[in-house]
Order: structure tokens, then C-alpha cells, then sequence
């Protein structure tokens, strides 16, 4: 419907272009044919007139889609482009133009006094201030985040917590489960995945090594699955610390700049945030918090599918990949048997459950 509407407007704009461009060139048809000058109600002037709109409305006709099409495209672009720079530059950008341009129209204004040259060369002046001064605010980002923090604080007080930065690091892009997580709808706020990280990402993708290739592969699938599928939004940091080597460190340089927290399931990223002070959310330990808790005592169905490490023992796996130990399960392999939970162990790697065959447990209690 709008674009219907937006092509009758430009068929009129065509018609009355058409007109007033007819009677710029009226003076020089008339040499050629008997038109009289002036807008006069005549069948000659009208007829002439009437050619004028009809060619242009024709035109404009034609060709209003094809220009709706192209502002189309080069909005998507504009937005595409503005997505992809950092918050951070924004702020320093509109904080260097404010004060640059009031910079430079002070100096600006004695110098505007000079004879003759000084009207050129104030303007020019401000512009040369306005250029330095914003690759100067770019160049040493770094040391203004305490601009950029209180921007995040007035966010986040008028959009609540929902406007919290998320930095996922390269192990939890390529886990994987970062997906499952934003469908859940519990993760909340901006999602940000630094450019630094997406280089890492290629190199591995790039891998001569088979395994690192599809490992680099998925996390990139991963990324697009969540920028595509998944309402929630997604900001790339397209900045970068150049004096920092280490992928990890530039992640926590990047969560104090912006005052985010990390998303990861990397051990030793997460203890180097707890002493920096970073948040972290862990997806190793929320996947260990959601899983059902056992208690000694009681009783489930397990499938012994090999021997464990100590003489007798079997090894069984709960569907959410939890390892059951059970002794005296040796005999039992390829067989789904009842088992009685003697322990549970809670480690950093995950929740391990000590068990028995209750046929066991049974004959004891018997000879009892």
C-alpha cells in the first residue's frame, strides 16, 4: 500500500516537473512553432502544457519504484553499517563533535575577522579541529571508558537489566550451547561478540587440522544461527586491543570498557575475571545447576555400557551426560539394570554418582 501511495506521489511531482520545465523551454519552441508566450488558457497552450505532464508522470511513473528500491537498499546498508560500530565509538564520536565544534567556532571567530581570507579559513579551521579531534578520541578509546560507563548506567536505568552486555568468548561460541540457551528466553540483554573474537573464529575455520576446521566451522554456524534465528539482539565490536596479545585478556579488557559480563565455559577465563573483579556466567556450571538433583538412597534404571577404571566396576551415563560409577556393574555391560545411588560427587567438571545393582543391595539387606 505505501509503495502505491509513494508511486502516485512521484507520478505528480513528475507532472508538475513536466510543466514548469515545458514552460522554461517555451521561449525557444515558439521559434520554431506559434506558441504565445505566457500562461494563457488557449488549446494551443493547454495541448502544449498537457504534452509536458504526460511525458514527465509517465516517467516518474516508471521510475519511482525503481528509486524506492535503491533508498531501500541504501537504508539497509546505513543500518547494517551503524550495527556494526561499537557503542563505544558512538558515544566518543558525539562527545568529540561537541566539543571540537564549540573548540573551533571560538578560534574560529577572531580569525573570521581577518581581510578578506578569514571567512575561508574559518570554516576550514573548525573542520581541521573537528577531524583531529575525534581521531584523537578513537585513537586512545581506551583511556575515556568512564564516558561509555555512564552511557551503559543511563541504559540500563531507563531499559532495566535487559540492557546488560553479554560478551560470548570463542569456547562458548563453539560449545554451542549458547543457543539452546537464548531459545530458553532466560538470557537477557545485548549479546556482544567482539571482532577479535570472530578473527580467532577463521583462523580455526581455516585449520589444516580437520578437527579445529569443523570446530571453527560450527561456532561460526553458531553465531548465525543466533544473529538470525534468535530475538534477541546481537552487537558486533568491531574495536580492538592492539597492545594486548592474548585473546582472553582482550575479552576482559573489553568487559571493563564496556561493563559487561562473559559469557564462557573456559576454566581459566573464568577464574581470571573472579579475581579481576569481572562477571561471569559459566555454562559448564549452569548446566551442572540444572541437572536433577540424586540423593543416596535412591533408585533409577541404568544402562552399564563399559567397565570402569577399578576390577568389577561399570560405567553409565544419564541422558544429560552425567557419569554413574557402578560397582560390581562389570557383569552387567550391554544390560539396563536398577541401581541404588550410594554417592554423589560434585567436582568443577561435572556431578559423578556412585551406585550399586539394587539385586545387590537386596541380597545384602537380606543376609541382614
Amino acid at each position: 500500500m505505501l509503495n502505491k501511495i509513494l508511486r502516485i506521489i512521484g507520478t505528480l511531482v513528475g507532472v508538475v516537473i513536466g510543466i514548469y520545465t515545458f514552460a522554461a523551454l517555451l521561449p525557444y519552441v515558439s521559434v520554431f512553432v506559434h506558441i504565445p508566450e505566457g500562461v494563457h488558457f488557449t488549446p494551443v497552450n493547454i495541448g502544449y502544457y498537457a504534452i509536458g505532464a504526460l511525458l514527465f508522470g509517465l516517467i516518474f511513473y516508471l521510475i519511482t519504484p525503481l528509486l524506492i528500491n535503491i533508498f531501500n537498499r541504501i537504508l539497509s546498508w546505513a543500518e547494517g553499517k551503524l550495527k556494526s560500530v561499537p557503542t563505544q565509538d558512538i558515544v566518543l564520536v558525539v562527545f568529540g563533535l561537541i566539543v571540537t565544534l564549540v573548540i573551533g567556532l571560538l578560534i574560529s571567530y577572531p580569525v573570521s575577522r581577518i581581510p578578506v581570507v578569514g571567512v575561508f579559513i574559518a570554516p576550514l579551521l573548525t573542520l581541521f579541529l573537528v577531524f583531529i579531534g575525534i581521531r584523537f578520541l578513537l585513537n586512545r578509546k581506551d583511556e575515556f571508558t568512564f564516558l561509555t560507563t555512564l552511557f551503559n548506567r543511563g541504559m540500563r536505568s531507563k531499559g532495566g537489566d535487559n540492557e546488560v552486555f553479554k560478551i560470548l568468548d570463542t569456547s562458548a561460541i563453539i560449545d554451542g550451547r549458547i543457543v539452546d540457551i537464548c531459545k530458553t528466553g532466560f538470557l537477557e540483554g545485548v549479546i556482544v561478540v567482539a571482532g577479535f573474537v570472530l578473527e580467532e573464529l577463521r583462523h580455526i575455520a581455516d585449520s589444516p587440522d580437520l578437527l579445529k576446521r569443523n570446530r571453527g566451522r560450527r561456532g561460526l554456524d553458531v553465531l548465525n544461527k543466533i544473529q538470525k534465528e534468535m530475538n534477541i539482539p546481537v552487537q558486533i565490536y568491531e574495536g580492538d586491543f592492539d597492545d594486548i596479545a592474548e585473546v582472553d585478556s582482550k575479552l576482559v579488557r573489553l568487559a571493563k570498557t564496556i561493563n559487561g559480563k562473559i559469557i564462557t565455559n573456559d576454566f581459566n577465563l573464568n577464574k581470571v575475571c573472579e579475581l579481576q573483579g569481572i562477571p561471569v556466567l559459566n555454562i559448564n556450571e549452569l548446566a551442572n545447576a540444572v541437572k536433577p538433583v540424586v540423593l543416596p538412597g535412591e533408585e533409577m534404571a541404568a544402562q552399564i555400557i563399559k567397565e570402569g577404571k577399578e576390577s568389577g566396576q561399570g560405567v553409565a551415563y544419564l541422558d544429560d551426560g552425567t557419569m554413574i560409577v557402578v560397582e560390581g556393574g562389570r557383569r552387567h555391560i550391554g544390560d539396563t539394570i536398577e541401581v541404588l545411588v550410594t554417592s554423589v560427587l560434585q567436582t568443577a567438571a561435572g556431578r559423578m554418582i556412585f551406585a550399586k545393582p539394587k539385586e545387590d543391595a537386596d541380597q545384602v539387606s537380606g543376609v541382614k
